[in-house]
């Protein structure tokens, strides 16, 4: 990495380090959401840094759907143990118990009630009232749209058309009871920002980002991992391909993509070449043009 690339990086940390800690000083009670993925990850180690030597001085969350893959599981206990955080896990245990599958109810359904209410739930449960969350404006195009500090209503939804003006990384942290703000210090970071952090930084990630033979199956263009949540179509049929994941969901909306990078070096330089979006293997972002648009103003991340 040369001195212009680090420069830069550390320009990116120092943003997002700022924005943290405006968060922790001026809300009441911030969580900062855990999806266990590599942009997560970075969150964390920004986190870590900006409080040092302190510990996080708010918990992290993860909504669990109960379709994780074992391997984020099995990383997530890992890590927070390690850096003594102080982990809720919150599931709608109501749907997840009613056997709620995007092959029975439909993608959106399952998101809305997995994903969307189970965060909205966690969030007044505990009364949360900013959640720090790791979306990047250049993922989606709906992100794009997305301030710094995200102003959402006492119904923890999202309205595009009434967000504030953030003039000179000046952000406006007020709000009324019941309502809360998202935020999202890694608005400026991109795909390879972020692996090139978690390489400069010696960041873990979860073993699955990297490439080995797996069992998928073909759907819809996409390579689908097997398992046992894995709903099989009568034309359909199980393959091996050595593939790697860009972006961590469920596993049955998560698609791989074909590769051979088994690790950093070779991800970043997959990347370079790379014409589409990470969310381009994510089921949940198919349904329409406005689909995640959609899903945000419901109270999706």
């Amino acid at each position: 990495m040369n001195n212009i690339d680090l420069a830069y990086l550390k320009n990116l940390e120092s943003e997002s380090i700022h924005i943290i800690r405006e968060v922790a000083a001026e809300f009441k009670k911030p969580v900062m959401l855990y999806s266990i993925g590599k942009d997560s990850g970075v969150m964390v180690r920004l986190a870590q840094k900006a409080f040092y030597p302190g510990k996080i001085p708010f918990p992290l969350m993860h909504i669990d759907t109960g379709f994780k893959f074992p391997e984020m599981i099995e990383f997530r206990d890992k890590l927070v143990k390690e850096i003594g955080a102080n982990l809720i896990v919150e599931r709608n245990e109501e749907w997840i118990t009613k056997g709620t599958h995007p092959s029975k109810v439909g993608t959106d359904r399952c998101c809305a009630k997995l994903k969307t209410q189970g965060l909205l739930d966690g969030l007044r449960k505990h009364g949360f009232d900013a959640a720090f969350g790791g979306a990047r404006r250049e993922e989606e195009k709906s992100r794009a749209k997305e301030r710094v500090f995200s102003f959402r209503d006492q119904f923890g939804q999202w309205n595009p058309k009434d967000q504030r003006p953030e003039l000179w990384n000046i952000y406006n942290c007020r709000i009324n009871e019941g309502e809360s703000i998202r935020v999202f210090p890694l608005s400026n970071w991109t795909e390879q920002d972020i692996w090139r952090y978690l390489q400069l930084e010696k960041v873990p990630v979860v073993p699955i980002y990297y490439a080995q033979e797996r069992e998928i199956v073909r759907r819809g263009g996409m390579l689908v991992p097997y398992s046992r949540t894995t709903i099989l179509k009568p034309d359909e049929k199980v393959e091996v391909v050595k593939c790697r994941f860009r972006s961590l969901g469920c596993m049955p909306c998560t698609g791989a993509v074909a590769s051979s990078a088994s690790n950093l070096d070779e991800i970043i330089s997959e990347l370079e070449s790379a014409r589409k979006s990470e969310r381009e293997n994510r089921i949940i972002d198919h349904g329409s043009d406005s689909s995640m648009e959609e899903k945000k103003k419901e109270g999706y991340f």
